[in-house]
């Protein structure tokens, strides 16, 4: 088995010339790191990841607790995530918290024990003061779509108010004045800001929130149709459905579909997130866009920067709501 002295003898370099090359270290001219890629490919050499761990006090991973693995949310962020960290010479390591408080710190364990660089992490149990306490240790870390004043620098996150707002008053401005409004669950920080910002729409309007036009779903489509389920039973005139998601929002539109109303001329919708498919069906969704993608990328990006000393990335912490028209609300039906 060729070792790291063979690689050095073929190339005709130093010990410590190879240590540099295989470390990505910038002081190699580009022909010298050439003879020693040449040498190791010729010997078939494959580094030693825990011997470099050992001699660079780095195992080049970065840990990355999600929510959850599946669905159309946290698909592209940990892609985002994977491939600006890859583009570094980066690796993750993945781990899901399930928004249980227990399984998230499991999760933290976890990936701190694997000798993870830094932690990106999208946490929604865990509270505030395990997550300064996490930030103290030696381990750096970074948040995605959540914002923790004493660690500001840390977070990057969404005006979920602001969101929730814009949601609403495109809602109030077409003259709707009935509105039902399905909530995600209301222990998520995003759920609860997205409420409230849908409660300033409505003051703002001098509308009052009805809590018989209320339900707390669950952020999937399912959440949805048993919130339209539920409005319907109610026996309670309403014209327009702003909803927390796309996903609740599409099983709401389907149950109203499946009785065969009309969308948007007999009852108009709104969403949150803009995930993809929600434009391709018919009417096509109008939400507010939550760009979870480009938050992930920016985590990724702070971690090479603050944790790599990489200087090129830039990093934008915050980010604003922007809303996406598209067909599914207008004024309000006349019977």
């Amino acid at each position: 088995m060729a070792t790291i002295y063979d690689v050095s003898v073929l190339a005709g370099v130093s010990l410590a010339t190879v240590s540099r090359v295989m470390n990505n270290n910038t002081k190699v001219s580009d022909k010298t790191k050439q003879k020693v890629l040449s040498a190791m490919e010729q010997l078939g050499y494959r580094p030693n990841s825990i011997a470099q761990s050992l001699a660079s006090n780095r195992s080049n991973s970065i840990g990355v607790l999600v929510s959850q693995l599946d669905g159309p949310y946290y698909g592209p962020m940990m892609t985002e995530i994977e491939t600006a960290l890859r583009a570094g010479n980066k690796h993750v390591i993945i781990a899901a918290g399930h928004s249980d408080e227990n399984q998230e710190r499991d999760g933290v364990d976890f990936l701190i024990s694997r000798g993870c660089d830094a932690l990106i992490l999208d946490v929604e149990a865990v509270d505030d003061e395990y997550l300064i306490k996490l930030h103290q240790g030696n381990t750096p870390i970074v948040l995605i779509n959540r914002y923790i004043d004493e660690i500001s620098e840390r977070c990057v996150y969404l005006d979920n108010e602001l969101g929730g707002y814009l949601a609403t008053k495109h809602i109030l401005t077409h003259g709707h004045k009935d509105l039902a409004y399905i909530s995600g669950p209301l222990f998520k920080l995003d759920s609860q800001d997205r409420l409230l910002g849908h409660k300033r729409a409505l003051a703002e309007f001098d509308i009052e929130f009805d809590q018989q036009l209320f339900y707390e779903g669950n952020y999937k489509e399912l959440g949805g149709s048993e919130a339209m389920n539920a409005f319907f039973s109610a026996n309670k005139p309403f014209t327009a459905v702003v909803c927390a998601n796309d996903q609740m929002a599409s099983g709401a539109i389907a149950v109203c579909l499946e009785k065969g109303m009309k969308i948007p001329e007999q009852l108009s919708f709104v969403g949150y997130d803009n995930i993809p498919f929600p434009q391709y069906i018919s009417p096509k969704l109008t939400t507010v866009n939550n760009p979870i993608h480009e938050m992930g990328k920016m985590a990724a990006f702070w971690v090479l920067k603050h944790v790599y000393n990489d200087p090129k990335p830039l990093v934008e912490n915050t980010f604003t709501p922007q809303l996406i028209v598209r067909d599914s609300a207008t004024e309000p039906f006349k019977q």
